[in-house]
């Protein structure tokens, strides 16, 4: 999966916005939700390299860990309740579904009252 097509599938819910708001990082993209503000991926190059940044459960994160050599603890982020992965050596089905679970992780709670 390349960089264009890991942006199309994080941005296939209409509630997903795009930014850059890394000055300094300007290749860095976040991607949150538009209805609460709240990242659920971070793309990015580090020694010329692909990677995403996934919100994950604690749980989640260490079994992804110890099961895939391509998913790391988070660079730069919260190492608990976030993971790296590798983009280039990533199952593709695997990485769909890490996309999924840190979108709903971190969309907006519905309140019932």
């Amino acid at each position: 999966m390349d960089k264009k097509e890991l942006l199309k599938y994080c941005l296939a819910n209409e509630d997903s916005a795009e930014t850059y708001p890394f000055k300094d990082y300007p290749e860095m993209a976040v991607i949150r939700h538009k209805s609460n503000n709240k990242w659920f991926a971070l793309i990015f190059y580090l020694n010329k390299k692909l990677y995403v940044n996934l919100k994950c459960n604690p749980w989640d994160a260490a079994v992804l860990r110890d099961e895939y050599p391509y998913v790391k603890p988070a660079w730069h982020m919260n190492k608990v309740h976030w993971n790296t992965v590798d983009v280039a050596v990533a199952d593709k089905d695997v990485l769909k579904q890490m996309i999924e679970n840190s979108f709903e992780l971190t969309k907006p709670h519905k309140r019932t009252n």
